[in-house]
C-alpha cells in the first residue's frame, strides 16, 4: 500500500512555504498582530491546532498500513504487529481464524467493515472541517468589530469637532488627533479577516492532503478486502437480477463453503501424516536391513509395534477423513435441496 509519509512530505513543504512568506512580511504581519493581539492570538493559536490535528490524522495511517501489508504479504519471522485501531474489528475477526486457512470473507462483512472504516475517517475529519470554518467565522469577527469601532471613532471626531474658533490650524489638529482611533479601529478589522482567512486557507489545504492520504488508503483496502472476498450463491442471477434465495440457503451455502474449507485444511494434514509414515516405513526398512544383528528377536517387538502404531494411525485419519466428507455431502445435498425451485423452507 502507498505510504503516508508521502503526504507527511507534502505538508512539511507546504508549512515551510507559509514560513517563507510570512519571514518576507513579518514587519506587516507583527503591525497588524498588534492592531488586536487577544483575537489575533486565537486565531493563531486555532491554526496551530489544526495544523497539529491534520498532521495526527496522516500520521494514524502509518500503523494501519503497515498491519495491512504484514497481512498481506507474510513473511517467516516476522511479528503481527499491534492491532490498529481503524482495523480493530478485522483484527479481531482474523484472532478467531484458525491458523494456516485462508482469509475470506463475504460481501455483506466485506461491506459492514468498509462503512465502518469510512465513518471511522470521516469523524476524523469533522473536527478539521470545524476549525476551519472556525478561522473564517473569527477572521469575519474580527473584521465587524473593528468596523463597530472605526464608526463609534468617527462619530466621536464628528462631535468633538468645534469650528466656531476659525483656527483652521487647531481644527486639523483635533481632525487628525480624533482620526487615530477610526485607523485603529479598520487596523483591527483587517488583522482580522487577513489572519483568520489566511489561516482557513491554510488548515483547508492541509484538510485536503488529509482527505487524500485517507481516501488513497482506503481505496487499496477497499481492492484487496474485493479480492477476498466471497459472494454467495444468491448474489447475482443470471439474467442480472438478484437472486430471491432465503436468508437461510445463503447460510448454509457459505457455511457448506467454511466446512470445504475445512476440509481441504483437514486433506493437507492428512498428506503431512502420510509423509510422517513414509518416513517411518522408511525407518522400518532400516531396521529390517539389521535383522541379522544377533539381537534381532528385540527389533522384531520394534518392528511390531511400529505396525501397530502405523495400522492405528491410519485406520483413526480414514476414520476422520470419511466423516467429514459424509457430514459435508449431507450437508451440501440438503443446501442444493433447499435451493432448488419450488422448495420450501426446511422443518425446524
Amino acid at each position: 500500500m502507498t505510504r503516508p509519509t508521502t503526504y507527511i512530505l507534502r505538508i512539511v513543504l507546504f508549512l515551510l512555504a507559509v514560513g517563507i512568506v510570512a519571514s518576507m512580511l513579518g514587519t506587516t504581519l507583527y503591525q497588524a498582530f498588534f492592531n488586536n493581539p487577544y483575537l489575533d492570538g486565537l486565531i493563531l493559536g486555532i491554526l496551530a491546532l489544526g495544523i497539529a490535528w491534520n498532521v495526527s490524522m496522516v500520521l494514524r495511517l502509518i500503523p494501519e498500513v503497515r498491519w495491512v501489508d504484514t497481512i498481506r504479504h507474510p513473511r517467516e519471522g516476522l511479528t503481527t504487529p499491534q492491532p490498529p485501531r481503524l482495523l480493530a474489528a478485522m483484527a479481531s475477526m482474523l484472532a478467531t481464524r484458525e491458523r494456516g486457512t485462508r482469509l475470506t470473507l463475504s460481501a455483506p462483512v466485506a461491506q459492514s467493515l468498509l462503512d465502518s472504516i469510512s465513518s471511522r475517517l470521516d469523524e476524523g475529519r469533522e473536527l478539521s472541517r470545524y476549525l476551519t470554518g472556525l478561522l473564517i467565522f473569527l477572521g469575519l469577527l474580527g473584521t465587524f468589530y473593528g468596523l463597530l469601532l472605526t464608526v463609534g471613532s468617527i462619530a466621536d471626531v464628528i462631535g468633538g469637532m468645534t469650528v466656531g474658533s476659525g483656527d483652521m490650524t487647531a481644527m486639523f489638529e483635533q481632525l487628525k488627533t480624533g482620526l487615530a482611533g477610526p485607523l485603529h479601529g479598520m487596523g483591527t478589522a483587517f488583522s482580522g479577516s487577513m489572519f483568520g482567512l489566511a489561516g482557513a486557507l491554510v488548515l483547508g489545504f492541509l484538510d485536503l492532503t488529509a482527505g487524500q492520504a485517507q481516501n488513497r488508503f482506503f481505496n487499496e483496502l477497499e481492492e484487496w478486502l474485493a479480492s477476498i472476498t466471497r459472494l454467495s450463491g444468491g448474489g447475482v442471477a443470471a439474467s442480472g437480477e438478484e437472486g430471491t434465495l432465503p436468508a437461510y440457503v445463503e447460510a448454509l451455502l457459505e457455511h457448506t463453503a467454511e466446512n470445504l474449507e475445512k476440509l481441504q485444511t483437514l486433506l493437507a494434514r492428512n498428506e503431512e501424516h502420510r509423509a510422517q509414515e513414509q518416513h517411518m516405513l522408511s525407518t522400518l526398512n532400516d531396521r529390517l536391513a539389521h535383522l541379522v544383528d544377533p539381537r534381532g528377536g528385540e527389533h522384531l517387538q520394534n518392528i511390531e509395534a511400529l505396525l501397530a502404531r502405523l495400522v492405528q494411525e491410519s485406520e483413526a485419519g480414514r476414520t476422520q477423513i470419511s466423516s467429514e466428507i459424509r457430514g459435508d455431502l449431507r450437508l451440501l445435498a440438503r443446501t442444493i435441496a433447499a435451493a432448488a425451485p419450488g422448495a420450501g423452507r426446511p422443518a425446524s
